[in-house]
C-alpha cells in the first residue's frame, strides 16, 4: 500500500522516499531518476541562485558528480509534516563526504577530502519533488579546499564574467512562486524553536540561556562545532552583529515529536562589523535553515546552515 496517493507503494514511509531517492540519485548515480523524482518545473532556491526545470537540475548535478565522483550524501535525519492528504513537507539534513578530485566550480581539483551539510526542504507530491528551498555550507567547503568565503567568491564573480554578469543570489526579488505557499505546522515543537530563534535574533539575551540546554550540542554554518550557552550566544551574535537592523523573519516551521525544523531569513542592511567585514551599506537577504531536538533541559542538539559565500556575493556585488 502507499504511504499516500499517487506515490510508489515500494517507500515504506515519508522517511524512507526522501532517504530512498536521495540514494538513487547521488549514491547510485541515476541521474537519469530526476525525470521521476523530480516534477518538470521544480524551482529549488539555494541561497546562491534560483533553478526552475529539470533540466538545468540534471546539469548542476552532473557538474558536480564530475567535481566529486566519491560523493556520498547520508542522511542524519528527516523531519516531515502533512500538508494534504496526498502530499507532505520534508526537512532533510544530510552529512556530505566527497574529495575534490576533478576540475569545476571549485577550481582545479586539489585532492582535498571535505565534510559538510545541507538541509533541504521539499514540498512532495505524487510521488516526485514539486518544490524546493535548499542550504548548503558553501563556508565549510571552500575552507577545507584552503580558501576564505570571501576570496572564493571574488574569484567566482571574476569566473562568471565580473559583477554585471555573475548570478544573483537568491533574494525576494530573484526568488520565484511555486506550488508550494504553505508555512508548516501548529506543532508546538516548532512553535518553541521558532521562538527561541526570534529571541535571540532580535537580541534577547535571556533567550539562551532560558531555552537551551546548558550541555546542548551545537553544530554552525562553516562546520564549526562546539557545546554550552557560550558558543550559541557567540555565534548567533557574530551574525546578527553585521546586520544590527535587519528584520528576522520565520519563513516556515514544523515540528515532529521533539525535534523541529525551521527555515527563516534576515534581510536588511549590512551596516555592522561582524563575520562580514566593515560596514558596505549593501542590502542582504540571508536565508537560514535550522534543526533542533528538544530535551528535558531545553534544547540539546542544534543545527544552523547558512551560505556565507551568498552573503559576501551580495556584498562584494555592491562594493565592486
Amino acid at each position: 500500500m502507499s504511504i499516500r496517493p499517487g506515490f510508489d507503494p515500494r517507500w515504506a514511509s515519508e522517511e524512507e522516499y526522501i532517504l530512498g531517492i536521495t540514494r538513487a540519485i547521488w549514491e547510485d548515480r541515476g541521474i537519469h531518476t530526476l525525470h521521476d523524482y523530480y516534477g518538470e518545473d521544480l524551482i529549488v532556491r539555494s541561497p546562491a541562485s534560483v533553478v526552475k526545470g529539470n533540466d538545468g537540475i540534471i546539469a548542476a548535478t552532473l557538474a558536480t558528480l564530475a567535481e566529486f565522483p566519491d560523493r556520498e550524501l547520508p542522511g542524519e535525519d528527516v523531519i516531515w509534516a502533512d500538508v494534504s492528504p496526498s502530499a507532505f513537507l520534508s526537512s532533510h539534513r544530510l552529512i556530505c563526504t566527497a574529495t575534490h578530485s576533478g576540475a569545476g566550480v571549485y577550481g582545479p581539483p586539489t585532492g582535498r577530502r571535505l565534510t559538510y551539510r545541507i538541509i533541504a526542504d521539499c514540498f512532495c507530491e505524487a510521488n516526485a519533488v514539486r518544490d524546493e528551498w535548499l542550504v548548503r555550507d558553501q563556508g565549510a567547503i571552500v575552507r577545507q579546499m584552503g580558501d576564505t568565503p570571501e576570496g572564493w567568491t571574488r574569484a567566482l564573480i571574476a569566473r562568471e564574467g565580473g559583477p554585471d554578469r555573475a548570478v544573483r543570489p537568491m533574494t525576494p526579488a530573484t526568488d520565484r512562486p511555486g506550488p508550494y505557499t504553505g508555512r508548516g505546522n501548529d506543532d508546538p515543537m516548532g512553535a518553541r524553536l521558532a521562538d527561541l530563534l526570534t529571541r535571540h535574533a532580535e537580541g534577547d539575551a535571556t533567550a539562551i540561556s532560558e531555552g537551551y540546554d546548558p550541555a546542548c550540542e551545537l553544530f554552525y554554518w562553516g562546520h564549526a562545532h562546539g557545546h554550552g550557552h557560550p558558543f550559541a550566544a557567540e555565534t548567533w551574535r557574530g551574525l546578527r552583529a553585521a546586520f544590527p537592523g535587519a528584520a528576522f523573519t520565520v519563513e516556515h516551521r514544523i515540528g515532529q515529536g521533539t525535534r523541529a525544523a525551521i527555515r527563516w531569513a534576515l534581510h536588511g542592511c549590512h551596516e555592522g562589523t561582524g563575520l562580514f567585514g566593515p560596514p558596505s551599506g549593501a542590502e542582504v537577504y540571508v536565508m537560514g535553515m535550522t534543526h533542533a531536538e528538544f530535551g528535558p533541559r531545553g534544547l540539546r542538539r542544534e543545527w544552523t546552515l547558512i551560505d556565507e559565500t551568498a552573503i559576501w556575493k551580495q556584498i562584494l556585488l555592491h562594493t565592486l
